[in-house]
């Protein structure tokens, strides 16, 4: 395991070291604690809308001044939304490592945020929503269009895209107070990782982060709503779809607080969907066949991208000859199948080894290193917790899927059922 080191600012900023002299390259990333869960209500899409403005400059750079630093010194860079967190990162050469630092404090510092700077952004986001899911088949599937079945609250079910109308009215006034809520030091975690020398990489951080003013970061909000005490149905028409979907969403266990539990629904997804030997890939789309396409997943974005709630997912396509109850009652007797009877030890290590070596192929890469460790740290208190993945992966036992199969239960999960616009389904 790597020899990581970890401290605080004075301002509060968490800072995660990962030397690694194996390449001339260098990651830097920077974390907040604000997603789309914590955008406010009537404002859809906002937090995603706000990464958008961290990049149109600031007091002390022009508009397309970090696109033009970061790319001559031979470097790449982006940023992201999730459910819990913001996450902004730039992969250079070593040598370049106080610029990408200066970068990101400038922004932490006083980003430009002007009526221009919004108003040409809402018109990004909204041909980005055009693009990706109004004028998509499946646009929005499942991610967008399950939890408003699934869950009850307005963190939870809401559509973190954004509505066109909520886009159009956000104001100045609400960027600076999402900024001086969420974007402060003591709301981040900057990690930096790669070709460093750590002694060095502290004096650069003091010098650039040390003096962004302290703001308190924002008291922790819990998202816990009831779990559902029926099933509950939803459906949605897709005007570009060509054949008819359906998508089944369950909670699951705690992703911090239930590890363990969290990553057996995780092996589970595996048995379920994982190759063309997994439990419903044979029967629904080879024996029977009843889809051309189905998956499982943990997490609506992926696994490690939230804290509790979480969604555990099954997705379909399929043609509209098909019912959905005839592919639900598949999925249902599948699921009972694996929970009487826990997988053999070689099915289960199919799927492990598999993971493992995912998990070994995504940390090798720097940038999803320097995101994974600044995520970890944000969300688990232990940024290294990601090098024990596998391990604790490959700990998952038989009876353990067996027990999150026997928890995906009919009378406590969303369906929902999408159907094309000039189709029919059974």
């Amino acid at each position: 395991m790597p020899d990581n080191s970890r401290f605080t600012l004075a301002n509060g900023l968490r800072v995660v070291l990962a030397p690694d002299p194996t390449a001339p390259v260098v990651g830097v990333s920077v974390h907040y604690d604000v997603g789309f869960r914590s955008e406010p209500e009537g404002r859809t899409g906002f937090a995603h809308l706000f990464e958008h403005l961290m990049f149109q400059g600031s007091e002390s750079l022009e508009k397309l001044a970090h696109f033009k630093i970061v790319q001559s010194s031979g470097g790449t860079f982006n940023g992201s939304t999730h459910p819990d967190y913001t996450d902004y990162f730039e992969v250079l050469p070593s040598a370049a490592l106080e610029r990408a630092l200066f970068l990101e404090a400038d922004r932490m510092r006083a980003p430009k945020l002007t009526q221009e700077n919004l108003a040409n952004q809402i018109d990004v986001v909204k041909e980005e929503i055009r693009l990706n899911v109004l004028n998509r088949p499946y646009g929005g599937f499942p991610w967008i269009l399950l939890p408003p079945v699934l869950y009850q609250t307005f963190p939870n079910a809401h559509n973190g895209y954004g509505d066109f109308t909520d886009l159009e009215q956000a104001s100045l006034d609400d960027c600076a107070a999402f900024f001086d809520t969420y974007y402060s030091p003591a709301n981040a975690v900057l990690t930096v990782a790669g070709d460093f020398e750590p002694d060095r990489a502290r004096e650069l951080i003091e010098k650039h982060f040390g003096d962004v003013p302290h703001r308190p970061a924002p008291p922790k909000r819990s998202f816990a709503e009831p779990r559902p005490s029926g099933e509950l149905r939803g459906s949605h028409t897709d005007p570009h779809a060509p054949l008819p979907a359906l998508a089944v969403g369950y909670r699951m266990p705690d992703p911090v607080n239930e590890l363990d539990g969290y990553l057996a629904n995780l092996v589970l997804a595996g048995v379920l969907t994982d190759g063309d030997g997994a439990r419903l890939q044979q029967r629904l789309v080879h024996r029977e066949p009843l889809v051309t396409d189905i998956g499982a997943g943990a997490g609506l974005f992926g696994p490690f991208e939230a804290r509790d709630p979480d969604t555990f997912s099954i997705t379909a396509i399929h043609t509209p000859d098909v019912s959905p109850e005839r592919v639900l009652t598949a999925v249902d007797e599948e699921l009972e199948k694996l929970a009487a009877t826990p997988p053999e030890p070689q099915e289960l290590a199919k799927v492990t080894a598999r993971w493992s070596a995912s998990l070994h192929s995504e940390h090798d890469r720097l940038v999803s290193r320097t995101l994974g460790l600044g995520s970890f740290e944000l969300l688990y208190g232990d940024p290294s917790l990601i090098y024990r993945l596998a391990d604790r992966m490959a700990a998952v036992t038989a009876e353990d899927v067996a027990a999150a199969a026997k928890a995906l239960r009919p009378d406590s999960r969303a369906v929902l059922v999408v159907e094309p616009q000039n189709g029919e389904s059974k």
